[in-house]
């Protein structure tokens, strides 16, 4: 198999795993009202909490498949975890009452945060240094990828379908092992650094606990960022603006293109100016959206801020595979990159039930405002003066 085509089989492989992994998860964002009514229960208090459920569990997937990773390689783990998440997935729409579907949204959690380390890690060590950017930008918008196609199965499935059909549908990425069983070769850098024993990947992961920290605080404010300003904005839409289900369905696939356009932007922009740079340019530019997204006058002008929030917000997103994965060690790049990940994701992932509950006391647009203000502000300052490896070998320890 030629290199280039090795390169380009990883990251399609992981492209559309997090595509589809995302499309598992943002299938509930489209239905909370319907699910809640259907399990009799309360939208803003219970249900919002399946959301927060499943980005709780992630970081122990990423725990577990992330140490798999490291100690036996990419390929089958990668594999195992395609199959676990897709399973999950249609167990959901099969939840007989709302107990069974949060534990099935539990579960979902473990197989969705495994995902994205493997695939990060597994695309970086494969692409050529100087291209690291681009292919991080494509990468990452597998997950803006995967919200645009829950959107236009919302936008265009009959009304009368169930809302569990979306779920059924969600069963389909157990498919893509076969495609990695067949396409995808393991990683070289992992042979050439692989753990010789689980004692020795331990010392490994331990050493590196100061940048453990610094990791996981940076993807709490871009996970706040991401989920503070998408996961309740289709509420938002329907109890404040009044949009239809084909409005609401419609917006969310014109901003997850910003999001797509903004991420491959980003990355490319990254190769040139430097990792920290163009986040931080990213982070800034979403402040000023704030005021088009959150309280446009017209349907027009909320639709134009969302295009352009999310431009900027998976802008930023579009470089941090690349970034991370390169401050990463070699040794536990499997394992670091996703759990900080993943545990950003836990302490972030109760942003969409505050701004439900914060939205009592005054309003949605309110509420996201607030939320993403802080985020942006404070993910600039602590991109800023952070680390950066731009273009690292993945062969020699830093």
């Amino acid at each position: 198999m030629k290199p280039h085509n090795d390169a380009v089989y990883a990251v399609t492989a992981s492209f559309l795993g997090w595509t589809l992994d995302a499309f598992d998860f943002f299938v509930l964002i489209f239905v909370l009202s319907r699910a809640a009514a259907d399990f009799h229960v309360s939208l803003q208090d219970q249900m919002t909490l399946a959301i927060t459920v499943t980005l709780a569990f992630r970081p122990l997937g990423a725990l577990i498949f992330g140490l798999l990773a490291d100690r036996y390689g990419r390929r089958r783990p990668m594999m195992a975890n395609l199959v676990f998440f897709s399973v999950m997935e249609v167990f959901s729409g099969l939840a007989p009452n709302f107990t069974t579907f949060m534990i099935c949204r539990a579960l979902f959690g473990i197989g969705m945060g495994g995902e994205w380390g493997i695939g990060a890690a597994l695309s970086m060590e494969k692409v050529p240094p100087r291209w690291r950017g681009i292919f991080s930008g494509l990468l990452q918008q597998g997950y803006p990828c995967g919200y645009l196609l829950a959107a236009c199965c919302f936008r265009y499935l009959p009304e009368d379908w169930s809302w569990r059909a979306l779920f059924y549908i969600g069963g389909l990425p157990a498919l893509l092992a076969v495609f990695v069983r067949y396409k995808v070769k393991e990683s070289d850098a992992w042979r050439a650094n692989r753990a010789e024993s689980w004692s020795s990947l331990g010392a490994a992961a331990l050493r590196h606990w100061k940048l453990f920290i610094y990791l996981t605080v940076l993807m709490t404010l871009m996970n706040l960022a991401s989920h503070g300003t998408q996961d309740l904005y289709p509420s938002f839409l329907e109890q404040e603006r009044h949009f239809t289900k084909a409005q609401i369905g419609g917006t969310a696939i014109i901003y997850n293109l910003g999001a797509i356009c903004g991420g491959v932007c980003f990355g490319l922009f990254s190769d040139r100016v430097g990792r920290r740079r163009s986040m931080t340019l990213a982070l800034l530019l979403a402040i000023g959206m704030i005021p088009l997204w959150s309280a446009g006058s017209t349907s027009a002008l909320l639709v134009t801020g969302a295009f352009l929030m999310q431009f900027m917000v998976q802008g930023a997103w579009g470089v941090i595979p690349a970034h991370i994965t390169e401050v990463s060690p070699n040794a536990v790049r499997g394992f670091l990159p996703g759990f900080a990940y993943q545990c950003g994701v836990l302490i972030a992932g109760n942003a969409a039930h505050v701004e439900a509950q914060l939205s009592k006391g005054g309003s949605y647009s309110r509420a996201m405002a607030m939320t993403a203000f802080a985020a942006f502000c404070i993910g600039a300052l602590v991109i800023m003066f952070g680390p950066e490896r731009r273009a690292a070998s993945f062969t020699a320890e830093a």
